[in-house]
This record gives C-alpha cells, structure tokens and sequence, in this order.
C-alpha cells in the first residue's frame, strides 16, 4: 500500500494495510475494550510502523478527560533560577508522563493573564505558577477547576497548593552570616518593594539587624529589578554616597550586576564590600569570587509540585523547604575548592 504524505495518516489507513477494520485497530491503539488476537494485534503495529501513523493526542484527550500536560507559568524565563526551576519541573513531569508548556510572562502582568487564559483553554491537567508581582490571577484559575501549585507565598486562606522556603528566615541567615563575620554597616540590594518577596527578604534583613543591635539605615535600601542591570545600576546609586561594609542582594543577577560596577570603582570583594546574595545557581560557585547565597532544593521542590498536581483531590496543601547558605569566597569566607560538576 502507497500511502500519500502530504495528508495526515488516518486509522482507515492503517485499517486497510492491516487487513482489518478501524475498529480493531482502535482496541489494538487503545488497549482494549476488546481482546484482539495477537497475530491480528502483530499485523496492525506492523502497518501503524509501515503508514507512521500517530494517534490524535486531542481526540484522545477529549475521550480520556485528560491532556496529559502541565502549563507552567514564570515571570521570565531569562532568570537562571527560573530556568533552573523550570529545567528541574519539566524532568518531574517527563517521569510522571506529561509533557510541560511553558509560558514567559516577560515581566508583563497582562501577558501573564493571557498566558494563563489559553493554557486553561488547552485544558490542561494543571498548572504550576509563579507570579510576575506575587500578586497571582487565582481567581481564574480557581473559576476553571484546574489544579494549581504556586512556588511561591501564598495566601493560605485560598484553596491553592504551594511550595516554598521561608524566605523571610533565609535572608534574616544570609544578613546573619555578614553580621558574623563583624561587619555593622550593611545595606541591601532588593527588588521593587511592591512585591511580597521583596517584602519578605527585606523584614529578614532588617530583623536580623535589629536583633544585632545595629543600625537599620533607610539611605542603604535600594530597590530595583531582579536584573545584572538592575543591580549594577543600584550599586552606582550606592556609591554616590557614604557606602556600607557589606551588602545583601536579593537575587543572584543583582549580585553579578552588583560586583560589575564595583569592579568599575576599583573596589574589591569581599576586601572593600562584602556580599552575600539569595537564590544560587550553579554559575554563583564558578564567579570570581564565589557566591556566598542562600540555594533553595529546586529538585525536590519540582518533585513536590508535580506530585501535588498528580494527587489533587481540591484539598490545598501547602510544603515548605529547608534552605541552604552556600558559603563562598565573597562574604570573606576562605576560598573553596571549585566544584567538579
């Protein structure tokens, strides 16, 4: 049998280089309702192989009630974290049998809102969701029935799973680790502050100092994006002025845009500033200097959210995550030994 390649391939097709009828080919697809006998079940997978016939995923879908994807929506995907999360999320999904589509929000709340608009539209089986402002559209989602992890805070009054760190406690760790070393002026580098997160890194920060006894100096906030350039800019805006001993910066691109423009002035890490950063990945250990940041379980969490989908049953549950401080060259820590992976 010829079959012509410039049309899809139909089971009628592959009915008719087997011998048999569509609807064997069907059980033989399907697995069943019906047992077929295995020499016609052998002589149906020989023609499926022979015609490259591929089952209709939608039709399959429409009859199953399920589409076998996970929508997962980020802020933007150019942050290494969230590339790092996202990498990690579509392998647990892979081994759970799903395929993953991303959406990049770019930084843009509507582009977000249509972004979660046409994945609901795809039906797919959940959604995993990080926010571009923390301030998430649950309300449609919770309108369409999908089930939902955010990887982030969330309101635990909504019927909404989520996994984090605490992130308020680990940037209160990492000011923590400056305060130990003996460093007493220490500023911050955070991102806009009408975001949650940034909320909660900056109560961290400032209570640590507090209970240091030491001097919360509102001239050494500086807000910005979660960039290399908003870093690097806010590091200019800090050198204006008197500048601090030591410096927290709430994300890892922050902290490179940050060591950039100090390099710019001649200063040196960690012997004129010292740093120390959130959300490591591998690239903070092969800077010059290391990265001392707080590291989040990007596997296991990954693995949490796809199983949340997996067992939902409407109850919202709610996962919390050690952190971990990655001790590097830059908070004045001695030198460690480059990793080999």
């Amino acid at each position: 049998m010829s079959v012509n390649r410039s049309r899809r391939v139909t089971r009628t097709d592959v009915a008719r280089e087997a011998g048999t009828s569509v609807a064997v080919v069907s059980y033989v697809i399907n697995n069943g309702p019906r047992p077929v006998a295995s020499q016609t079940r052998l002589r149906v997978l020989a023609a499926i192989e022979k015609t490259g016939y591929r089952p209709n995923g939608i039709a399959k879908a429409l009859a199953s009630g399920t589409t076998q994807t996970y929508g997962l929506v980020v802020p933007n995907i150019s942050n290494p974290f969230i590339s790092s999360m996202a990498h990690a999320l579509q392998q647990a999904a892979f081994a759970d049998g799903k395929v993953l589509l991303l959406g990049d929000a770019g930084d843009d709340r509507q582009r977000e809102r249509d972004i979660i608009n046409n994945l609901l539209h795809r039906q797919v089986d959940g959604l995993i969701y990080t926010s571009v402002d923390r301030h998430p559209y649950i309300d449609l989602i919770m309108a369409s029935g999908t089930p939902c992890v955010m990887i982030d805070r969330i309101d635990k009054n909504l019927n909404v799973s989520s996994i984090q760190v605490n992130e308020e406690q680990a940037a209160n760790r990492a000011t923590r680790h400056l305060i130990e070393h003996g460093y007493r002026d220490i500023g911050i580098i955070c991102g806009p502050t009408t975001m949650l997160n940034t909320q909660d890194r900056l109560r961290g920060w400032r209570q640590a100092l507090e209970d240091a006894g030491l001097n919360v100096n509102a001239s050494w906030i500086f807000s910005t994006d979660y960039t290399r350039a908003g870093g690097y800019e806010a590091t200019q805006r800090l050198l204006r002025g008197p500048r601090p001993r030591a410096l927290f910066t709430t994300n890892e691109q922050q902290a490179l845009g940050c060591l950039r423009a100090l390099a710019e002035h001649g200063l040196n890490v960690p012997d004129d500033v010292a740093l120390v950063c959130f959300n490591a990945t591998p690239e903070s250990q092969y800077n010059v200097p290391s990265l001392t940041a707080v590291c989040q379980p990007v596997t296991r969490m990954a693995q949490a959210a796809v199983g949340m989908l997996k067992a939902w049953d409407g109850e919202a549950r709610h996962c919390e995550f050690a952190f971990d401080l990655q001790h590097g060259e830059s908070c004045g820590c001695k030198p460690v030994k480059r990793p080999t992976s």
